[in-house]
């Protein structure tokens, strides 16, 4: 199958890709920008690596509708083989033609002479039944073999395991797909092919090497805020502006999941439709699933919220982490604000004082004097410190 040279809707420039992007929802930076204009013009692939949640999947949907082409994709997953991914054989359909065709195929072979030339002449139609008409499309094929210029979105990359990672390198190179059976499969129309990885592992340079790459990270606090507003979530702008604030404060604390950016906009629906007119630490500590999903990220947000929403605010007791966990409740008294001098130095000077300790502490007889040390005979000091031995002359 030839490619054919149909010129491909895309953008003008840079700005052109922005405004269009924009128009779908999805804001893009200076450098996404680039690199999706870039794409639509070099045909390359582009590899978007980031954390969770910070747009790689949502550009790819923004695009495709930006263009106007459909949306393809492969979600990859640990154990995925080459037929989830590429293709596979209709074996049912090919039996069930057999079991029609059975007919036919007696009156090929009735007046075979024998057997081999039997064989010889059912190898003859093996290009019947492994044909196109019994090939199963999944996503990569479908995206090659497609009539009309399509996005392909392969999700998670890094998720896939090593072999799949390989099985890509044809595509992404060559846009083709070479099946033993039929041949090799060329695109009918450049797909504009978006691959996403949250970082879970490395990919290989080899594919590496074949994308346009761009990292993503969690955007600074004034696109979020402009995000958020894009989504219309019917929070006041103060209140999401201080969202934002806090929710970039949760990111910063050593948690197993930050908060992504459209759970920051989940979070700012979730307090408009409470009709939440200030955000405070209860109330956030009431809504705070929305954004943390771990029982421990969840109780170290919460020690740390109050101090987020009001860095002068005095946190509690019960959030010190002061607790001993011993079970047998043994008390500090007397506490200091229950004292005159708070660093008992007057306290530690009436101790200190001459003749305090009795005999039995000295082990001595009598007295209150300062302990002496015990006589130690001649015996027991030779024994201790044997006298050096004389080197031969």
């Amino acid at each position: 199958m030839s490619t054919t040279t149909e010129p491909i809707q895309g953008f003008t420039d840079v700005e052109d890709a922005r405004a269009q992007l924009a128009t779908c929802g999805y804001l893009a930076d200076d450098r996404l920008a680039t690199t999706v204009f870039l794409q639509t013009r070099l045909e390359k692939p582009v590899l978007l690596e980031g954390p969770a949640g910070v747009g790689k999947t949502q550009l790819a949907e923004s695009l495709a509708a930006a263009t106007g082409r459909r949306l393809i994709r492969l979600q990859c997953y640990e154990g995925q083989d080459e037929t989830k991914a590429l293709y596979e054989w209709d074996y049912g359909k090919q039996l069930l033609y057999t079991q029609i065709l059975r007919e036919k195929i007696g009156q090929v072979v009735e007046d075979a002479a024998d057997l081999n030339e039997a064989v010889e002449r059912i190898a003859k139609q093996d290009s019947v039944f492994f044909s196109q008409r019994f090939l199963a499309a999944r996503p990569l094929l479908e995206a090659i073999d497609s009539d009309t210029p399509v996005v392909l979105l392969i999700d998670e990359v890094d998720r896939a395991d090593e072999a799949l990672e390989a099985v890509l390198l044809e595509l992404l190179a060559e846009f083709q797909i070479s099946i033993p059976e039929i041949g090799t499969v060329t695109a009918r129309t450049m797909p504009y092919v978006v691959l996403t990885s949250n970082n879970t592992r490395d990919l290989s340079a080899a594919l590496k090497r074949r994308c346009l790459h761009l990292f993503l990270d969690y955007p600074d606090a004034a696109r979020e805020l402009e995000i958020i507003r894009s989504k219309e979530t019917g929070l006041a702008d103060s209140l999401a502006a201080r969202l934002v604030d806090i929710v970039r404060g949760i990111r910063e604390l050593e948690l197993r999941k930050a908060p992504s950016i459209s759970e920051t906009v989940d979070w700012a629906r979730t307090l408009a439709v409470l009709g939440v007119e200030e955000l405070t630490a209860d109330v956030l500590s009431t809504t705070l699933n929305v954004v943390v999903k771990y029982e421990r990220d969840l109780k170290r947000v919460m020690e740390a919220l109050p101090r987020l929403v009001d860095p002068n605010a005095e946190v509690p007791d019960h959030l010190h982490g002061h607790g001993h966990g011993h079970g047998h409740g043994h008390s500090h008294a007397p506490v200091a604000e229950d004292r005159d001098d708070v660093d008992g130095r007057a306290e530690r000077k009436a101790k200190d004082q001459p003749g305090r300790h009795n005999a039995g502490y000295y082990g001595g007889a009598g007295g209150t004097g300062p302990r002496t040390a015990p006589a130690v005979s001649t015996s027991q000091g030779s024994r201790a410190f044997p006298s050096a031995r004389k080197r031969p002359v």
